[in-house]
């Protein structure tokens, strides 16, 4: 029964099988041995005979030459293919990045153990021989396929593929062999049989070598296995339990060589059933793509579902050559259905790279939009991200990234990226990028990937999907990593900066970015480099404004900093100067002069003032800021050059910069000495219909008016006519700062009378009705300056008029800690509320009380 299944098995198999004894089994060889060992009374190693070992060492010539492959964590796979050429310089080195388990395809290690071969007939190898040279001729050069350039911009992009590599002495077909090799496996003559079983001795150069004379012929495994059984079998001292363990690994490789003989028989009928037929349908390259599409839709199916897939098919030569003949018809659906197959077969070098920037060429194509959407080449080129290794395919993850990039910019296929962890990876990608020093030869090659990795990131930082995954601990240190490493390359600081920018203007993203200490040294140092590049200047411009306006902390960091100051200063002037060379008007197709929105050096100076302002909070560095002389300057001249009409934003910063600045009374204080000229230029924004303009100006005057001289200009340009008119404005806003100014005003009793002549008291108390216990820091500053007020007051009838029992019936109503508790309805500042309302407003508005009705009474 045995021996018939034996035969069938041969018959079936496309081998030549030499005549040799019939080999016993391991089983047979085990047995006998185990009988020996109870029946000999003195027990000794069993030593086969030569016999024996011939009989077992028969079973070579069946040894599989591909195997499956082994796994391990190192891939020193050298080529496109499992095959490799001599001569082919393509070498790569270890993974070392990715925590993946990858294929191992070593040819220096087997899974299976092999035997010796018996000698083989002269005239057999003979046969062989001649088989053999008509087989492994080389291909000529001009068989090779050849590099297609395809059109993609003006430079135009090359897509070179090359041939893809054979293993040692193995065939090197071209497609139009494919009939040949059918032929070749399809006939079971004597001949066909003795070519493919010496085809699958050379392909296994790597394993195996061939030795020997023409009538002594051998096989040798490369290694220190090879002596594995016979060891086992021939050392003396041996007990029985490791004979019988031998038997039973003999055993096993029997198993194992059967099971993959039997793979190999599987392939062979589907290669030629599934995959040979869509193969010739491919290679008379009709002129009907919507044909050419169907049948690589159905080669990628076929090849799934036969697992020829990856770098493990031994025929992935022969489907490469034909899929890269295909890809200079210019057809982008045709390229795509292309492109996923090539890459589902693990290619890399020079055939990787071309692959990747036929993904880009397709990608970028706005009219591919929708076949991407719906199709699985996201999934291909993040594996390619993943998977390999940076610094021997940096190309072509360059060309990789650069599709992804395209591909983020559609909504639909950013959030498919995202839900396939591409964050993730990307923020490992630039971790490894960033282990890479300056010195080492990859650090410049590496700058364009990070280029294409961080434009990528800045369209993600502004998905909110992406912004859950890309934690802030995690992406800032790192982004800020590469702009201090790459500081010289001003094209990747502007990328890199652009993520930090827009990731500033969020909590807890600007959280993580002031917690990197070096990012303010790293932002001075640029800022000093590339003064004039305005795409960068501005944007980091921009992240210092939203440092600065979070916390005092990092105000004072940012002004600890060496040469913060001199460098803003600096920074101000030229911009100032870039822009008084600017146009500030353009003219329509009419003629008609029209605003135009800020110019680059506005925009500048715009971001630039509010960092002032800012930093100008800080007690210490406000105090600082007020006597710096040249600065505060800058600001006046942008008050004196520029109008609201002109620039709206950019002088209303100038003006609030100025009133932070004015709030500190120090010596020196630049402010100070030009309050006049300040008092002069912000009387032209009093008088602009801008209301934010109108508001900023009252508010410098609130602080400036605390000096006699601005007073005494407030009364002689009528500007408290102006003042007390804003009251009328029920807003807060407005009206805050104008109560501040009057509040100041009240201070010379000379100046007291205008509140009554302009109808200042009534609408004072007006204020207070309206705003009342909503605001009572606002209710306080009124009660003080109607206090001022009525410092010498005769009677309540002469100093309040008709507003005195109004005005009565608010005091006694709003010192009501049951009315202050019920108009306190926000939990969040009810406390703060109650600890103003009686450590400010009360005391004030109780003494306001008492006066009034003590004069009150008696008159």
């Amino acid at each position: 029964m045995q021996a018939s299944k034996t035969e069938n098995r041969r018959k079936a198999e496309p081998f030549y099988w030499l005549s040799v004894a019939k080999p016993r089994t391991s089983s047979e060889i085990v047995n006998e041995a185990r009988d020996a060992l109870q029946t000999v009374k003195t027990p000794r190693p069993f030593t086969p005979t030569d016999e024996q070992r011939k009989l077992s060492g028969s079973q070579s010539s069946r040894c599989p030459q591909n195997r499956r492959p082994v796994l391990f964590s190192l891939d020193t796979s050298s080529s496109d293919s499992s095959e490799s050429r001599p001569n082919s310089g393509v070498r790569l080195s270890p993974l070392t990045h990715k925590p993946v388990v990858i294929i191992s395809e070593k040819k220096d290690e087997v899974s299976s153990v092999f035997h010796p071969t018996p000698p083989a007939d002269t005239a057999e190898l003979r046969k062989v021989s001649k088989a053999c040279k008509g087989l492994f001729r080389a291909t000529s050069l001009k068989d090779l396929f050849s590099a297609k350039v395809v059109p993609l911009d003006q430079n135009e992009m090359k897509l070179d593929f090359e041939e893809p590599t054979m293993m040692m002495n193995s065939l090197d077909r071209s497609n139009n062999n494919c009939l040949a090799e059918q032929k070749l496996y399809t006939s079971f003559n004597d001949e066909s049989r003795q070519l493919i079983c010496n085809e699958h001795t050379s392909r296994s150069g790597s394993e195996v070598s061939m030795e020997g004379t023409p009538g002594n012929f051998s096989l040798q495994l490369q290694g220190e296995r090879s002596a594995l059984v016979n060891d086992q079998i021939e050392e003396p001292g041996k007990k029985s339990s490791q004979l019988r363990t031998s038997g039973q690994k003999r055993r096993v490789t029997d198993l194992k060589d059967e099971t993959r003989i039997n793979e190999w028989e599987e392939e062979d009928f589907f290669w030629h059933t599934r995959i040979l037929p869509i193969l010739r349908e491919l290679e008379k390259r009709e002129d009907n793509i919507e044909h050419l599409c169907l049948a690589c839709t159905k080669l990628h199916q076929a090849l799934g579902d036969g697992n020829m897939l990856g770098k493990r098919f031994k025929r992935r030569n022969i489907l490469l050559k034909t899929l890269y003949k295909l890809v200079d018809i210019d057809s982008d659906p045709l390229s795509l259905k292309l492109a996923k197959i090539i890459l589902a077969m693990k290619v890399d070098g020079k055939n990787l790279v071309s692959v990747c920037k036929l993904a880009f060429k397709i990608c970028r194509n706005e009219n591919n939009y929708f076949i991407i959407q719906n199709d699985t080449l996201l999934d291909y080129l993040l594996q390619v991200l993943w998977n390999e290794d940076l610094q021997k395919n940096h190309e072509a993850l360059i060309y990789c990234m650069a599709a992804l990039k395209v591909m983020s910019e559609k909504e639909a296929l950013r959030l498919k990226m995202v839900s396939k962890g591409a964050i993730e990876m990307f923020l490992e990608l630039m971790k490894q990028i960033n282990n890479i020093k300056e010195h080492d030869t990859y650090f410049s090659k590496l700058g364009l990937l990070l280029v294409q990795l961080t434009a990528t990131l800045r369209i993600l930082a502004s998905c909110a999907q992406a912004r859950r995954q890309l934690s802030p601990s995690a992406a800032v240190p790192q982004l800020c990593v590469a702009l201090e490493q790459r500081s010289g390359d001003k094209d990747l600081c502007i990328w890199i900066v652009s993520v930090l920018s827009k990731l500033s203007t969020y909590n807890d993203f600007c959280a993580a970015l002031a917690d990197c200490s070096r990012c303010y040294i790293v932002f001075l140092a640029l800022l000093n480099k590339y003064q004039k590049q305005q795409d960068l200047v501005i944007r980091i411009i921009f992240i210092l404004g939203n440092l600065t306006a979070r916390n005092d902390q990092s105000r004072e960091q940012f002004f600890k900093e060496k040469g913060s100051v001199n460098t803003l200063t600096s920074l101000f002037q030229t911009y100032y100067e870039l822009d008084l060379n600017a146009p500030t008007w353009h003219h329509d197709r009419k003629g008609k002069s029209q605003p135009k929105y800020p110019s680059e050096a506005e925009d500048v100076l715009i971001k630039l003032i509010r960092v002032l302002a800012n930093l100008s909070i800080h007690p210490r560095v406000g105090a600082a800021l007020a006597a710096a002389h040249p600065l505060v300057g800058l600001l006046v001249t942008v008050l004196e050059y520029k109008s609201v009409d002109d620039c709206e934003e950019l002088v209303i910063n100038a003006a609030t910069a100025i009133n932070n600045l004015s709030y500190y009374q120090v010596e020196n204080s630049a402010v100070q000495e030009k309050q006049l000229h300040i008092a002069e230029m912000l009387l032209t924004l009093l008088m602009s219909d801008n209301m934010d303009a109108v508001v900023e100006a009252v508010r410098v005057f609130g602080n400036l008016s605390q000096h006699h001289e601005i007073r005494d200009f407030i009364m002689q340009k009528k500007i408290y006519k102006f003042v007390i008119a804003l009251l009328d404005s029920k807003d807060r806003e407005v009206c805050f700062p104008a109560c501040g100014v009057l509040l100041n005003l009240t201070v010379d009793e000379n100046k007291r009378a205008f509140l009554m002549e302009e109808g200042g008291i009534g609408k004072l108390i007006d204020c207070l009705q309206d705003f009342g216990p909503a605001d009572w820091q606002l209710s306080c500053l009124i009660c003080k300056t109607l206090w001022n007020y009525s410092e010498n007051v005769a009677s309540t009838a002469s100093c309040f008029g008709g507003s005195t029992n109004t005005l009565l019936m608010l005091l006694t109503a709003l010192l009501d800690e049951e009315v202050e508790l019920e108009c306190s309805l926000d939990k969040d500042i009810k406390d703060c509320q109650r600890v103003y309302w009686e450590r400010e407003f009360k005391p004030v508005a109780a003494k306001l009380l008492d006066r009034i009705q003590s004069h009150h009474s008696s008159s």
